[in-house]
């Protein structure tokens, strides 16, 4: 369903790990706990064990390879420290947590190297929900294609990510760059269409301003403040107040318009459709029942058959 605030949607931590894993479509549903991807799995496994050890809440999620950016299989992400190490194997997992992410010192067996510049990274988990794999690789297109016309390519980067939470709110773009003050932010956005990445490019990242209409949330602000922005923007009307500046998709210009009619951003049939999927397809006329009533249903039915079947067998045998 369409949310005209998003303020508050995102996740509160304080850092964010990429760790780059393969293509989006290959990816399945739960990379992180997949016995086929080990070194994701692996990862995700043992920062969940030593998250008590790790004093800044840290965000593990998975980008995908692009090498024409320079991100390698295994190459690991660092926000807001802005720094990368590459080639990260499964053995090398135990101590570079230990080292890098407990002990906020370098890895003893890589080079630290520090990034610049802008990244932006969308959900495009498609294996995940359908929503973000429609609206996700022709977000990345976009971004793209704006990029190059810009002359941005040595400035801004943007690739695919793994499910970062609020599907409902395709397209999810995070954007880790310098706020107006120089201070290293990473912005999360929702709804967001191809219409809006000149936006993106123009305002959030060359002049560091915030797309108030479109934003979830940030990476280092916690709840009071959250909370505290969201009522700001209330008593200023710059949500549900003032519906003027939230924008509204068609079905020719939507971002979630894919093969075949789909349509996910802002629709709730999309959310009915993922949850008919997972709960399986019912008869027409039990899908407005509640479960105990289907259930009663069905047995009703199958004690008539029973009962039908026994009668035959009776009347054969007089």
């Amino acid at each position: 369903m369409y949310e005209l605030n998003l303020t508050g949607t995102a996740t509160i931590y304080d850092r964010h790990v990429f760790l780059c894993y393969k293509s989006h479509d290959t990816w399945p549903s739960h990379l992180e706990s997949s016995d086929s991807d080990p070194l994701p799995k692996l990862f995700a496994a043992t920062l969940k064990a030593r998250k008590d050890d790790i004093k800044l809440k840290t965000v593990l999620t998975i980008c995908e390879v692009r090498e024409d950016i320079g991100l390698s299989d295994g190459d690991v992400l660092i926000f807001p420290e802005m720094i990368k190490y590459r080639s990260l194997k499964e053995s090398d997992v135990d101590a570079f947590v230990e080292d890098v992410l407990v002990n906020g010192k370098p890895w003893t067996f890589g080079p630290q190297e520090p990034i610049s510049g802008a990244y932006v990274f969308v959900c495009a988990h498609n294996n995940r929900d359908r929503r973000c794999g429609v609206c996700g690789p022709t977000l990345i297109e976009e971004f793209s294609k704006a990029i190059e016309s810009k002359d941005l390519k040595n400035e801004v980067y943007v690739t695919a990510c793994s499910h970062v939470g609020g599907h409902k709110y395709a397209g999810n773009v995070i954007i880790f760059s310098a706020d107006k003050e120089g201070k290293i932010a990473g912005h999360w956005y929702g709804y967001v269409t191809p219409n809006d990445v000149p936006v993106f490019l123009d305002e959030h990242i060359k002049e560091g301003k915030v797309i108030e209409r479109l934003w979830r949330g940030q990476m280092g602000l916690h709840a009071e403040i959250t909370d505290k922005v969201n009522k700001q923007s209330v008593s200023n009307g710059t949500t549900a107040d003032k519906k003027e500046n939230v924008p509204v998709e068609t079905a020719s210009q939507g971002c979630c318009q894919g093969a075949a009619g789909f349509s996910c951003c802002r629709d709730a049939s999309a959310e009915g459709k993922e949850v008919e999927k997972k709960q399986g397809r019912l008869p027409t006329c039990f899908r407005k029942w509640d479960k105990p009533e289907v259930f009663t249903a069905i047995g009703v039915v199958g004690a008539v058959a029973f009962v039908a079947v026994a009668y035959g067998f009776y009347k054969k045998s007089h």
